[in-house]
C-alpha cells in the first residue's frame, strides 16, 4: 500500500457536491492499494500513521504523532499513486490493485487507525471526488508497505 500524508488545518471530499467526509486538523491521506497487498499491509501502514510525529511541539520540532496531536484523519482512496510512468506518455495502471480487493483494504486501514483511536473520515471508494485542503507547513510525506522491507541505510 501507498500512501500520500498531508498536515492540514482541514480537508474536505465531495461526490457530487455533497460532502462525504470532512476533518479539522490533522492529516488528509491518500492511500492506493497495490495487486500484492493483504491485511499486515493495511495495519502496517496504520500504525505508521498514527505514530509518525509530523505536528510540531513547543519548539516547532516534528516532535508528535496524530495521536499526541489528537488530529483526525481524512482517507481517500486514489489508485493513481500505483502510476507506472516510466515508458510512454500515458500512465499504465497494471501495478493497482482491482477494486474488489483495494476496497476491502482501504476499509481495513481506517478500521485499523480507528482502532488505535484516530478519528476517521472517508472519501467514497470509486467515486469521482473533489477533494479541498488546506495544508499545513506544507508538509507532504509518501509511505510504502514495501518500505518495511527494505533495510535502513545510514548516511556515511
Amino acid at each position: 500500500m501507498r500512501a500520500v500524508l498531508q498536515r492540514v488545518t482541514s480537508a474536505l471530499v465531495e461526490v457530487d457536491s455533497a460532502g462525504v467526509g470532512a476533518i479539522g486538523p490533522g492529516l488528509l491521506v491518500y492511500v492506493g492499494v497495490a495487486r500484492a497487498d493483504g491485511e499486515d499491509d493495511a495495519r502496517w501502514l496504520a500504525g505508521r500513521i498514527a505514530g509518525l510525529r509530523l505536528f510540531p511541539d513547543g519548539e516547532g520540532r516534528f516532535e508528535r504523532s496524530l495521536l499526541d496531536h489528537g488530529g483526525a484523519a481524512l482517507v481517500v482512496s486514489q489508485f493513481t499513486l500505483l502510476a507506472d510512468t516510466r515508458r510512454g506518455r500515458r500512465p499504465s495502471f497494471l501495478d493497482a490493485a482491482p477494486p474488489q480487493a483495494a476496497e476491502p483494504l482501504i476499509e481495513r486501514l481506517a478500521a485499523e487507525l480507528r482502532a488505535r483511536g484516530v478519528p476517521v473520515e472517508n472519501g467514497r471508494f470509486g467515486a469521482h471526488m473533489r477533494v479541498q485542503s488546506e495544508n499545513d507547513g506544507p508538509v507532504t510525506i509518501q509511505l510504502d508497505s514495501a518500505d518495511r522491507e527494505r533495510p535502513r541505510r545510514l548516511a556515511r
